[in-house]
């Protein structure tokens, strides 16, 4: 048999396949409201070459299978929705598989929410996006982005700045198996000048589709993808990857009602690679270590490391000491291990009453650091001699490295663990009043057990580690205790209960939605925190030497911390708010004028909250969520053959919080801007003028004012006031076009990232280089040959991709600082990378 999701014949016969209403929300509740009310609006046109924006007041675009599967198999979809008007991604690599930033409107990936089939894939704890955990891309139905508003019941306590909703395939009706086969490599100038080390990307996928195995509805599929290559810049990293995706499907009648179970597991072991400081000094070599710079050629991208090497032995009597084998960040490692099982469900109740009920559960463990130096020896605190994580350091009291004594300095490792339970429920129950006015309430539920701690392992003879999860056998000290860098587990809980109304007057359609959202975090901190940056001191839970040495000392008054630790403790944080979310739609032929109101609420992350431990439990020290107003209004034109959106966009935000990631001291700096105004324009049209071409274009213009200088101490600022925000591009514009030579398809995008400032200041930084990073553009190619049906029906493809044609040098992602003496690290951008792919089907 033919499949569609990997074999389409072309751009028209795949939009005239799709003339249903896509699903175009997170939920199945939402997904059904949403379907029904645009089918009360009348008939509409399909997507166009996989392009869609669906009849709704919000601004939203929704990529389908036509352009996922022309992208290089195995991607990550936050590349794909690069294609997008409003996002503006940074891949770390050309594959996928090594992470990467982003943006929709500003907003950076903490305050967007991605959901798969609802389930929450955002961090628990910081809200941080993982982008090379996310799917397989060959099971995916459909990629939906909704540029600024989330739906009313949202499982996110952070997304205030859109969310990009990934669905499922539904299993197919009839047996089939399905195969990828994809080899690649980078060819971009100064590859393998310097050494001789291949680059070869490689990936196997396997999809195999049950068909209805009952005959009463019942149908299922499996798929297994592996992937291995080397890093794509130094001489030492590896990435490989394994995952496995499965869904059943259960019709319960022929109304539409069905059960669906889902199950993902996803494992990634792969190293930190090309983050390098933002400096102009050209004495300084670049590449990995803790003194460099940008590359100023193509050739300087790629670099060695010290690799390999040879840790000190331990030498009986003699103070031995960490010489650095494997102290570079290139050689830290990043490891993940996660997995969900996701239900779905519509039920028909009566006439008109539809439940939908959507389950989930989610397992994540893992870390990311590396090299770090091991005491053996104890620390004399107030005159008694401890071991434990004292003053940024180790101290085991014990021999580590079998020599016999205790007077060695032992190379080990020491990365940020993390492990998260993760429950979640979207319950929805519609009511259709009349053809023209339906109503729905949902509950939310959303439950995380998120548990952080910082366990050690003494490294290998070769720098290397024996396992990537020290957790999994970390050492102990002297006193029989874990010694851990942090040692702390949170919970946190959401209910969100919301009601929503839409109803059709003539070609006017009116929503009227109210979301109460109600989030509880406990925090439970195992040690003792010595500053209000969150620094620690882990000395073996609760221990009177270590008190008595440090006596934490409050004014009675102000309730400012005079001096010392503040001692292990939990405390409990809650925040609830209500959240209108209202708009419209006005039809006119194929054109329509649309708008939508919405507030949003983002609860800060635990870093913040664990930080504000350091201070007394008074309602001052508490850390205060981020608001914002968000206003879409546009205008979108449908017909056969074009899909159109204009929208107009303003928020206004409130305890505006933003990050950066420093990779060297292994931590997040958190900055209040305060009040910030964000607005712009994101536009799109894709049109099909015959039926083998298609021609789409899209971008946008995105602006932002900070209002008030920072305070950085007593009586001093930084100059943010009416400046803009930083890591953010100030406009991008992009297209694609394809065409079908009867067995051939062939397309090229592009897409422009413009300037984007390097710190809020808009200032130079200090280290010489420019306010701004230069703007780029990438250039992508495909070419999709069908072979046909080679024998016994079977059906061949051979895809060509080729990323970053012109080789462009150019600064990838990072977060941006709050002043010209910040000193941020970037990523460099992946260097032009080529892949061919064979797709079978039967």
């Amino acid at each position: 048999m033919k499949f569609k999701y990997l074999l389409a014949a072309s751009v028209v016969s795949t939009a005239s396949a799709m003339v249903a209403a896509p699903a175009a929300a997170q939920s199945t509740g939402s997904v059904d409201f949403e379907d029904s009310v645009i089918i009360v609006s009348g008939a509409r046109a399909g997507d166009v070459g996989g392009v869609d924006v669906p009849e709704t007041p919000k601004a939203k675009q929704v990529l389908g299978e036509e352009i996922i599967r022309r992208q290089r198999p195995g991607q990550t979809v936050n590349d794909i929705v690069n294609l997008v008007p409003g996002v503006s991604f940074q891949n770390n690599d050309p594959w996928g598989s090594s992470g990467g930033s982003f943006t929709i409107r500003g907003f950076d990936d903490s305050r967007i929410s991605q959901t798969l089939d609802g389930l929450p894939l955002n961090d628990s704890g910081n809200y941080a996006l993982y982008t090379n955990q996310q799917v397989d891309p060959e099971v995916l139905e459909e990629i939906n982005v909704n540029l600024g508003i989330t739906d009313v019941d949202s499982p996110t306590a952070s997304a205030v700045g859109g969310t990009i909703n990934i669905r499922t395939r539904e299993p197919a009706d009839d047996f089939g198996v399905t195969m990828t086969l994809t080899a690649g490599d980078i060819f971009a100038e100064g590859n393998n000048e310097n050494y001789d080390r291949s680059r070869l990307y490689g990936r196997g996928f396997v999809m195999i589709d049950t068909g209805d195995i009952t005959g009463m509805g019942t149908k299922a599929f499996v798929s297994a993808s592996y992937t291995r290559y080397n890093n794509p810049f130094n001489n030492y990293g590896v990435v490989e990857k394994q995952q496995y995706n499965g869904r059943i499907w259960q019709d319960l009648g022929d109304n539409g009602d069905f059960v669906a179970v889902a199950g993902h597991y996803n494992q990634n072991r792969n190293n930190f690679f090309g983050s390098v400081p933002l400096r102009n000094d050209p004495t300084l070599s670049p590449g990995s270590g803790f003194f460099n710079r940008f590359p100023f050629t193509k050739e300087e991208r790629f670099y060695e490391i010290n690799y390999p090497c040879t840790v000190q032995g331990p030498t009986p009597g003699t103070a031995g000491s960490d010489n650095n084998c494997g102290a570079e960040f290139d050689r830290r490692f990043n490891p993940s291990n996660t997995g969900n099982i996701r239900g779905s469900s519509r039920f028909t109740l009566a006439d008109g009453l539809i439940l939908t009920v959507d389950p989930s559960y989610q397992y994540v463990k893992a870390n990311g650091g590396g090299d770090e130096e091991l005491l053996e020896g104890t620390r004399n605190v107030g005159g008694v001699d401890m071991t434990g994580f004292i003053a940024g350091r180790y101290y085991f009291g014990r021999d580590l490295n079998g020599d016999g004594d205790m007077l060695d300095e032992v190379t080990g490792h020491d990365p940020s663990q993390t492990r998260t339970h993760r429950y979640g429920v979207i319950a929805n129950l519609a009511y259709e009043i009349t053809p023209d006015h339906r109503v729905r309430l949902s509950y939310t539920y959303d439950d995380a057990n998120h548990r952080q701690t910082g366990q050690t392992s003494v490294a290998l003879f070769n720098g290397e580690i024996a396992d990537v999860f020290p957790i999994n056998n970390p050492l102990v000290t002297a006193d029989g205790f874990v010694l851990n860098k942090r040692d702390r587990q949170s919970f946190a809980t959401l209910h969100r209960v919301a009601g929503e109304y839409r109803g059709r007057f003539g070609d006017f359609t009116a929503v009227l939605g109210l979301s109460a959202p109600f989030f509880r975090r406990e925090l439970n901190q195992f040690c003792y925190t010595t500053s209000a940056s969150g620094f620690l001191d882990c000395v073996g839970g609760v221990n009177a030497a270590y008190e008595a040495a440090n006596p934490y000392v409050t004014d009675p008054t102000t309730g400012e911390v005079i001096s010392g630790s503040a001692p292990p403790q939990s405390r409990t944080y809650n925040y609830d708010k209500l959240l209108p979310n209202v708009g419209f739609i006005y039809e006119f032929g194929d054109a329509s004028i649309f708008g939508n109101y919405g507030k949003g609420l983002s609860v800060p992350g635990t870093d913040e909250l664990y930080d504000s431990i350091y201070f007394p439990d008074v309602e001052s020290a508490r850390p205060v969520p981020e608001t914002t107003d968000s206003f879409d209004l546009g205008l979108r034109y449908q017909n056969g053959n074009i899909q159109a959106q204009l929208v107009g966009w303003y928020t206004k935000y409130n305890n505006r919080r933003a990050t950066a990631y420093d990779p060297i001291l292994d931590e997040t700096i958190t900055r209040n801007l305060g009040v910030v105004d964000k607005y712009g324009i994101d536009a799109s049209i894709a049109y099909s003028p015959t039926n083998d071409t298609l021609l789409y274009v899209f971008g946008s213009l995105n602006e932002s004012e900070i209002k008030d200088d920072v305070q950085l101490g007593a009586g001093s600022f930084a100059q943010t006031a009416g400046k803009r925000e930083s890591g953010a591009p100030t406009f991008t514009v992009g297209a694609r076009g394809q065409y079908n030579f009867g067995p051939a398809e062939f397309g090229v995008q592009v897409k422009h990232t413009g300037k984007r400032y390097v710190n809020d200041e808009n200032l130079p930084l200090t280290t010489g280089f420019p306010a701004t990073v230069d703007s780029y553009t990438l250039v992508d190619l495909d070419l999709r040959i069908r072979l046909g049906e080679y024998f016994n029906g079977r059906d061949a493809a051979v895809q060509f991709n080729i990323t970053n044609l012109f080789d462009e040098l150019y600064v990838g992602g990072f977060g941006g600082g709050l002043t010209a003496g910040d000193l941020p690290f970037v990523q460099i951008g992946p260097p032009r990378a080529a892949s061919v792919s064979l797709i079978l089907g039967y």
